[in-house]
């Protein structure tokens, strides 16, 4: 028996080759990925490292949210076809990042007092985080950041973090199970 999922579409245009399209989404992969780009600017300092980065300074960062599921299946649902409404992941990583860290000064904890009261005096958003903020250890905040708020049956597959145009850092949560 043909369900409306099952039917063959035809396309006809004079003159050309007709194609039959034999849609069965049941035979198509059924886990699919899907990615966004988020852009925000922030300055850091390494805490005691012994190179130029031991001084504030910025970033335009770039960062890929990838998430993996299977597409709605439910005719009439607006959301039909979709892993997540991007909408909806755009809303997660603004309210857990980007509201966050865009123009933020992010510094360790590990500063001294002192220091880290100059910072908020000077910058006023000083985001203050118990890691060193490199780019490896703000990706892996993010995931966890983001990780909480992904809907059930949808998985964070991976996160990409360009902190220049040229280097990046990944998280990918088969390496993190």
């Amino acid at each position: 028996m043909m369900n409306d999922r099952n039917k063959s579409i035809k396309h006809f245009s004079p003159g050309m080759v007709t194609f039959v399209y034999n849609y069965n989404r049941y035979n198509m992969a059924q886990i699919i990925r899907i990615t966004k780009e988020f852009s925000f600017e922030m300055a850091h300092v390494l805490w005691n490292y012994d190179g130029p980065c031991r001084n504030v300074h910025g970033h335009s960062y770039r960062l890929f949210v990838t998430l993996s599921g299977k597409p709605l299946d439910s005719k009439g649902d607006p959301r039909d076809g979709m892993v997540i409404d991007f909408t909806d992941l755009k809303q997660i990583v603004k309210r857990e990042i980007i509201a966050i860290f865009d123009h933020a000064v992010t510094v360790s904890e590990n500063f001294d007092s002192e220091k880290l009261e100059n910072c908020r005096k000077m910058f006023g958003n000083t985001v203050v985080v118990d890691y060193q903020p490199t780019c490896e250890n703000l990706v892996a905040d993010f995931a966890g950041r983001i990780i909480k708020h992904i809907p059930p049956g949808i998985r964070l597959h991976s996160l990409k973090l360009y902190e220049t145009a040229n280097s990046f850092a990944e998280w990918f949560a088969s390496d993190n199970e």
